[in-house]
């Protein structure tokens, strides 16, 4: 069966909705639902991961690709008509780092086409009035992004203080009717407000009881990230870049990925006035800064230099995505910023490399040899950044060790020793830690 497809057409309406944003920022957009078109929502399905977890209603990708076009035509008339209704959510849970499990909720299959052609729709005008200072869930951007301009922002700005803040359980603590109300501020269309708040409102099915909260928007939604996005837009980068920064004495920056992140400030009476009122901020609309996890610390050139004529203290270091941060000195003597990978990401990371090699030790040493591969590939495409190469060393050298280890248990009364293992790798070598981002 021909599919009708109009790829164009549905890029020029986006795009208009992203120009009369980007011109008129206090514009309210009345009417944009009819824009979720069968195409539209086509070309959602077919973005999602094939592979990715059910929902309630156990709806695989597979078995809706069966019939996809008829099946999404189906969708569009509910939703056109205001008969889509949306399903309970699938509750299950990850680990933490620090051992704590993190809740995650699953969308039905149709609720995640609706929510991704929604997301598509209202990305046209919010990245119009996103700040450069987000970089997360955002399209082009990512997290190298946001840790470029760590390294760009103390390496190259006046910076002395910096602020390292976390968000207690952020996704849960939002407050719905004041997130609804930030959406009404650029969205007046009731179709879109309604189906925002089916999302938000779902109940979430866990050990077969039907749990409804009050507070929050489920992770594991499409719709979440953008969600979370506009919410910290307005109760902190707007607030920051509009109404704080102006009262500073010095120079201020902001940046965040998500939930995550952190202010950097010229001076640091300017970080200790920052706090304080962040947090009554922050209370404001429901939210909690973590008490453990939420410091101000001298960082930067000025910190590096009070250190060193301190007999070599070495300064306070901070934790942001993945990556520990610290000041240092170039060969040639210049204050630079360091990375190392966080140990607690680290461990969590061995943990479940571990866990693998376990399971799949009885698997033939070629498909090991792949998997593991494929795993040292993703690590080193995140964590490799200028200065991390002893971190990534330290990974590959404890795969081996790993490896090795439930090798040695697939047969008992057989040992491996370190010659042998030898012999092993250079037939089915494991990937060596490789730099795979370039200075900022």
């Amino acid at each position: 069966m021909t599919i009708p497809r109009n790829r164009g057409s549905m890029l020029t309406r986006h795009t208009r909705i992203a120009e009369l944003a980007q011109k008129d920022k206090g514009r309210k957009f009345f009417s944009i639902a009819h824009l979720l078109t069968q195409d539209v929502l086509y070309e959602a399905f077919e973005s999602l991961r094939k592979d990715a977890s059910v929902g309630v209603d156990g709806v695989t990708y597979a078995g809706y690709e069966v019939d996809a076009w008829e099946n999404i035509r189906k969708l569009h008339d509910r939703v056109k008509k205001g008969q889509y209704r949306a399903q309970p959510l699938r509750r299950v849970y990850i680990p933490k780092e620090d051992g704590r499990q993190r809740p995650i909720s699953i969308p039905s299959l149709e609720d995640k086409i609706v929510q991704r052609a929604t997301v598509e729709l209202l990305n046209a005008i919010y990245e119009q009035d996103f700040l450069e200072c987000s970089h997360g869930f955002r399209p082009g951007r990512s997290a190298q992004n946001a840790l470029d301009e760590v390294g760009r922002i103390i390496c190259m700005r006046s910076i002395s203080t910096v602020l390292e803040a976390d968000i207690t359980g952020y996704f849960d603590a939002i407050v719905r009717e004041k997130l609804m109300e930030m959406i009404e501020k650029r969205v007046s269309d009731g179709s879109i407000l309604r189906l925002i708040g089916k999302w938000i409102n779902i109940g979430v099915i866990e050990d077969g009881r039907l749990l409804v909260k009050e507070t929050g928007t489920a992770q594991g939604q499409v719709i979440s990230p953008l969600l979370a996005n506009i919410y910290l837009h307005y109760v902190l980068d707007e607030w920051f870049e509009n109404v704080v920064k102006p009262r500073l004495k010095g120079e201020a920056y902001a940046i965040r990925f998500a939930d995550d992140f952190i202010l950097c400030f010229q001076y640091q009476e300017d970080a200790e006035r920052v706090l304080d009122v962040l947090t009554k901020r922050f209370a404001k609309y429901g939210l909690t800064l973590h008490p453990e996890k939420t410091r101000l610390m001298a960082f930067g050139r000025q910190a590096l230099a009070n250190s060193e004529e301190q007999g070599g203290r070495k300064p306070a270091t901070f934790d942001f995505l993945g990556f520990t941060h610290i000041c240092k000195r170039s060969r040639k003597g210049k204050f630079t910023v360091h990375v190392r990978t966080m140990r607690k990401r680290l461990r969590r990371s061995l943990t479940k490399v571990t866990a693998w090699c376990q399971a799949h030790r009885h698997d033939p040493v070629k498909e090991q040899q792949q998997a593991l591969n494929r795993k040292l590939q993703g690590h080193y495409q995140y964590y490799g950044r200028p200065t991390n190469y002893r971190s990534l060393w330290e990974f590959y050298r404890s795969i081996r060790r790993i490896w090795k280890k439930w090798l040695n248990r697939r047969t008992r009364g057989y040992y491996l020793n370190w010659d042998e293992f030898g012999r092993l790798l250079d037939r089915y070598p494991l990937l060596r830690p490789r730099i795979t981002r370039s200075w900022s």
